[in-house]
């Protein structure tokens, strides 16, 4: 039996409580806060579990086998190099951190201090994005041409990063395990327009040595909450929008062909095929909770994780050249 304890009872913390103590093979002995009136709350849902606003608790317990960290991006890196340097395996929200140097110096510790580094890239436990990836993978959709995801939402507006560092995560992360590739170039633009400073609206493109480019459109400033990824093939598209309830992901057997060979402009016609449309049956499960159990068979087995710190690194480095981009104007910044 493994003691978690959790770092951050705001909007995501609880959702990692119930989810750990789910899991028969776990327990959540501890969680740490500093708003008084959350931890109360979460007592009042987990009475077994002890509360602390004091951070070191944690650090200096040695009860707990591992933690996990839910606050704001900026205390991400110092609290992850004070739980590894304890010997405890460490769980780390999205973004992994505020700098790829930041990263590169967690994976170092983990890795001397024999630890697990898992970064919570949810989505890529969830059945869709592994259906997602199966059906790229076994060619159904023909060569991808290109990708295009949209998250989009009034709020919740964050101080210390930009909507791009806030939900392109998710979105990147994602792209990166169906292509199983990372891409060579940025451009990113965006706009502030409620705090000076910070963008709320950005338009990311990610281009890759194959051709495929993958556009990521993020705002916090949109009327309708939005959540769809569309992957357009040479053969076929698919739509996965997360949004829908059941039906997930549609595949549309559509696409445009162009005649090899003519001999005037006459004789030149594009070919638009429109077929069926078909909805794959996929077996819905909380990927937080498939998240969760990675995190502990990892910690058993010594296994690298799906989202381990190295994947945490390459999602940083593109918000670094977005960021980048953004400052230029929108020119394009290549990812070394």
């Amino acid at each position: 039996m493994l003691n978690i304890a959790v770092v951050g009872c705001g909007y995501w913390g609880p959702n990692l409580v119930r989810n750990f103590n789910s899991l028969s093979d776990c327990e959540v002995k501890l969680v740490c806060d500093l708003d008084a009136e959350r931890l109360t709350h979460m007592k009042m849902l987990h009475p077994a579990i002890e509360t602390t606003s004091d951070f070191d608790d944690i650090v200096k317990n040695n009860d707990i086998d591992a933690v996990a960290i839910a606050t704001p991006v900026s205390f991400h890196f110092e609290m992850a190099r004070k739980i590894l340097l304890s010997g405890k395996h460490t769980f780390i929200e999205k973004p992994m951190a505020n700098s790829s140097r930041e990263c590169e110096e967690l994976i170092k510790l983990a890795e001397t201090q024999q630890l697990i580094l898992m970064v919570g890239h949810t989505f890529i436990f969830s059945a869709p994005v592994r259906k997602i990836k199966e059906i790229v993978r076994d060619g159904e959709l023909g060569e991808l041409q290109y990708i295009s995801a949209r998250r989009l939402n009034l709020g919740l507006f964050q101080k210390d990063i930009n909507v791009a560092w806030d939900l392109a995560p998710h979105d990147i992360s994602i792209i990166l395990y169906v292509l199983e590739q990372e891409p060579v170039s940025v451009n990113c633009q965006g706009k502030s327009h409620i705090a000076r400073g910070v963008e709320d609206v950005t338009n990311m493109t990610l281009n890759f040595t194959n051709g495929t480019f993958a556009t990521i459109q993020s705002s916090w400033l949109d009327p309708n909450k939005v959540r769809e990824t569309v992957f357009v093939g040479t053969r076929k598209m698919l739509v996965y929008n997360d949004i829908e309830p059941v039906e997930k992901i549609k595949i549309y057997d559509k696409r445009v062909e162009a005649p090899p060979h003519y001999d005037s402009f006459g004789e030149f016609q594009y070919s638009y095929h429109y077929g069926g449309m078909y909805c794959p049956y996929i077996k819905l499960v909380e990927p937080l909770r498939v998240e969760c159990q990675h995190f502990l068979e990892c910690i058993k087995t010594g296994e690298k994780s799906e989202s381990s710190g190295l994947e945490g690194l390459k999602v940083v480095q593109i918000l670094e050249a977005a960021s980048k981009s953004l400052k230029n104007g929108g020119g394009r910044i290549t990812i070394d």
